[in-house]
């Protein structure tokens, strides 16, 4: 009879917080490449907490238990805080998106002079409140402020028990 695998929560998740940011980039480049929606440069620079976000947390998992405790924490902390920015980009984009609140100048699409020969080699811009889909009523950049709320709450709650677990030791 084969001896029973306990995972613990923080591992567990940790490894679904990195598995459901490694969807969610996935997607937002199979949307660009495949789907041939085009990113303005709010949704290009949402994408940067998972940039930054998952090759940090993918080294804390790698190293998990041969990282000091108070590396893990501070890791862990990082990586929870540049997904909380993310959550804040995302809410941001989905606010302008709306007419909440104007977005950035560089989503208007107004910028350098330039000649008319050059417009023939320009990709396409998009403003930061153009919206290219929506799913029952929300649009990507809200998926992604949802998405990135799901991985913070998931890294807090291992953290959360990593916490407890050294506690009852």
């Amino acid at each position: 009879m084969a001896a029973s695998v306990f995972h613990p929560l923080d591992k567990k998740a940790a490894g679904l917080a990195f598995v459901l940011g490694l969807i969610t980039i996935a997607a937002a480049w199979g949307s660009q490449l495949i789907g041939g929606l085009v990113p303005c440069e709010l949704c290009l620079e949402q994408r940067l907490s998972y940039y930054y976000g998952l090759p940090l947390l993918l080294a804390v998992m790698i190293t998990w238990n041969r990282l000091p405790l108070t590396v893990w924490y501070i890791a862990m902390g990082i990586v929870t805080a540049i997904f909380a920015w993310g959550t804040y980009m995302g809410a941001y984009h989905a606010g302008v998106e709306w007419g909440f609140w104007p977005g950035p100048t560089a989503c208007a699409g107004v910028g350098e002079a330039m000649d008319f020969d050059a417009l023939n080699n320009m990709a396409p811009v998009i403003g930061c409140d153009a919206v290219q889909f929506r799913l029952l009523g929300i649009s990507l950049a809200g998926y992604n402020a949802l998405i990135s709320l799901g991985i913070v709450a998931l890294l807090v709650v291992g953290i959360w028990a990593q916490t407890r677990h050294n506690r009852a030791r």
